[in-house]
């Protein structure tokens, strides 16, 4: 597998990528999201997909752990009650009207080249789901987590399905332990200037 690198897309975006299989990728996951937050906003997460396709279940299953975890932040999207395609719209006004101030962390799975499977990056802009099945949806999220799960390709569903449970669910658990940090750090940071 790759080694961890931390790089810049472009001038307008900062993109942080690391192994799902690294030792230190969920901290590392944590000390990129507090550089996104640089307003110091109170955190949100919205968690994407669904889990009827195992390819697309990083997101509800992330939510699912944090749900379990008691984390200190609404979080919206588990496996019992996913936010998909269908609901990227509606959750979108809801998250405007019940929650106007707060930084909105989006995770979602995606499909990307080949050698980058494996990867999780956190990118200091919202995501468009759907992109990898040719959905235009729109934006979500001031900040996102993307776990690439599958390879680029014409049948990108069918890869979807082909995606293996251990690659799943070892990112979920770097992810979920890597917003984690960032929220136990958010929380430790706010009670000391409160």
């Amino acid at each position: 597998m790759k080694k961890t690198e931390i790089y810049a897309i472009n001038k307008n975006t900062e993109t942080y990528s690391f192994n799902a299989f690294h030792e230190f990728s969920d901290q590392l996951i944590g000390n990129a999201l507090s550089t996104c937050n640089v307003k110091g906003k109170k955190p949100l997460i919205v968690c994407i997909g669904s889990d009827l396709v195992l390819g697309d279940s990083l997101g509800p299953l992330v939510g699912t752990m944090l749900v379990k975890k008691n984390a200190p932040a609404y979080v919206y999207g588990t496996l019992s009650s996913p936010i998909t395609a269908k609901e990227i719209a509606c959750a979108k006004n809801h998250l405007k009207i019940l929650h106007p101030n707060s930084f909105i962390i989006a995770v979602d799975a995606a499909v990307g080249n080949t050698d980058d499977i494996g990867l999780i990056k956190v990118s200091d802009k919202g995501l468009k789901p759907g992109l990898g099945v040719d959905k235009n949806l729109g934006v979500i999220g001031d900040c996102s987590i993307i776990g690439v799960v599958a390879g680029k390709s014409l049948q990108n569903y069918n890869l979807f399905n082909l995606t293996r449970l251990n690659l799943i669910y070892k990112m979920a658990e770097k992810i979920s332990n890597g917003i984690e940090k960032f929220l136990s750090d958010y929380e430790n940071k706010n009670k000391i200037t409160a």
